[in-house]
């Protein structure tokens, strides 16, 4: 029998579904409004003055005096929002920074504001009620739910709360979700993910788990020492898990690994989070991409990843995008972050709703000889040669090999095997196939004896893991990137003999 609880569910599944329906039927209108909102919030800002908001009417405005930033662009407003001065991006001060490792620019604080953090915690909820409301399954409500994720402990910076994402998030738990919510608070503050991991395991193994959420490498982890424990499949041992939901990374190369894990098969739910904004989640089950939030305060501006690096690319609003095209996509937020890039690049599958999926980083792509492969493409690849032989794989990562010892130069695939395909030589000539097809410049540098065909390098077992763990970032939002124009990466992986 249901409880209240599972029965309550419903109706409100039902309003909420009902509001979101309102806005992504009206999607331009939606975006006007918030973009009007925001000039007109921040136009006594520093950084509003500055860029001369009291005279933006319209988006064409906007784009004349606001230039696309990234971070280190705008780090020198951020540094004076870091010293505690007021009003400079946003009005007042942020309530947190949510702290990220970049890439080329250290630690970023990115702002979280009053106005900015309800979106963070409103879309993940929404996510799981419109599920309950298509699918009529609410009973998981009663059962236990467990997100995997970063330290809670924030710690204090001129006033404003310092800490990950995932760790300000956990202090925004609803009530009625508090009993239902995994791991303990104790063992959430574990900052060593490997013991963290153990903790875990030790405190869900006699619980009724029914959703279990985080990104995909790291839940593997915990489901590989739950087996590990107990030599059961994770369905058996919790005989109620049905829900699982991920972001962060494309679930599509884990699909096969995890269904052998769990021993049978559960719905999904897939998120696109990040510090600066909750962008996009999974609406439909049979729909593999995610309805892009346009109501919740940030407004979308997509440039062509192809034009990107062009000196004046145009910038499009929602109205302008097509389906099938790589975007950069760009956002103004009412966090405070004005044009600001973060880095991704999305494709839209549909414009009614508008919806998206996340093809890659503008950042991780090779281009070594002028071939642009993207993540998206990659990714493609992969999961179709391991459909098609039954492979399957913990972890892989693609890099240029610019200098081989031999012969023409090559992309090298290192992946980490968990069942080796029977045919090796099959399985990468599936993988160079479907690359051909879908990229057409790399096609032409491998017919042209640019580039030879790709090449696969075996990666121990754990291999991905201990690189991650000998760089400090094992666990939390930490992930491999999938592809890179470099050979850092591959370099260390060598130079560890993680290379079987």
């Amino acid at each position: 029998m249901a409880s209240i609880k599972a029965l309550l569910a419903k109706p409100f599944a039902k309003k909420i579904a009902k509001r979101i329906k309102k806005w992504s039927s009206n999607p331009i209108e939606t975006q006007e409004s918030v973009f009007q909102k925001l000039i007109s919030e921040a136009a006594s800002t520093t950084f509003g003055k500055d860029h001369d908001f009291i005279s933006i009417n319209n988006h064409e405005d906007f784009v004349k005096r606001v230039p696309i930033r990234d971070y280190e662009a705008l780090k020198p407003y951020i540094e004076r929002v870091v010293d505690g001065e007021e009003n400079i991006l946003w009005k007042g001060k942020p309530i947190y920074f949510a702290k990220t490792s970049g890439t080329t620019s250290g630690a970023k604080y990115i702002p979280i504001t009053k106005e900015s953090m309800p979106s963070h915690v409103e879309a993940a909820r929404n996510a799981i009620l419109m599920y309950i409301n298509e699918t009529g399954n609410s009973s998981f409500v009663d059962g236990k739910m467990i997100f995997l994720q970063g330290s809670p402990i924030l710690k204090e910076q001129k006033g404003i709360q310092l800490g990950r994402l995932s760790g300000i998030v956990a202090h925004y738990v609803p009530k009625y979700l508090q009993k239902n919510r995994l791991p303990s608070w104790k063992t959430n503050c574990i900052e060593d993910w490997e013991t963290k991991v153990d903790a875990i395991v030790k405190e869900t193994l006699p619980e009724n788990m029914t959703i279990i959420s985080g990104i995909p490498s790291w839940v593997q982890m915990y489901f590989e020492k739950l087996i590990e424990k107990t030599d059961k499949k994770v369905g058996d041992i919790f005989k109620n898990f049905n829900l699982f939901i991920f972001g962060g990374v494309n679930y599509e190369p884990y699909r096969a690994k995890f269904e052998n894990l769990i021993g049978r098969k559960v719905d999904s739910i897939e998120l696109y989070p990040a510090s600066e904004g909750f962008f996009a989640f999974q609406d439909k089950q049979e729909e593999k991409s995610m309805l892009l939030q346009l109501n919740s305060g940030m407004f979308y501006e997509f440039v062509e990843a192809e034009h990107f690096f062009e000196e004046n690319p145009q910038r499009h609003t929602i109205k302008d995008v097509k389906i099938g095209v790589n975007y950069v996509m760009i956002i103004s937020t009412n966090a405070g972050l004005w044009a600001y890039n973060i880095g991704d690049t999305v494709e839209f599958t549909s414009t009614s709703p508008y919806r998206v999926i996340v093809s890659g980083r503008i950042k991780h792509f090779i281009s070594a000889f002028g071939e642009h492969v993207i993540g998206k493409e990659v990714e493609q690849a992969m999961n179709e040669a391991l459909k098609a032989t039954r492979a399957s794989i913990n972890e892989f990562t693609v890099a240029p090999q610019i200098n081989p010892k031999s012969g023409l130069p090559y992309h090298e695939w290192l992946v980490e095997f968990e069942n080796i395909p029977i045919d090796f030589k099959d399985f990468s000539s599936r993988i160079e196939q479907s690359l051909q097809e879908q990229n057409s410049y790399y096609k032409d540098l491998i017919d042209g004896k640019v580039l030879q065909p790709l090449k696969i390098t075996q990666i121990k077992t754990e291999g991905f893991k201990n690189y991650m763990k000998s760089i400090g970032k094992l666990g939390g939002q930490n992930k491999i990137p999938r592809l890179a124009n470099d050979r850092k990466i591959a370099d260390a992986l060598y130079k560890r003999e993680l290379v079987k």
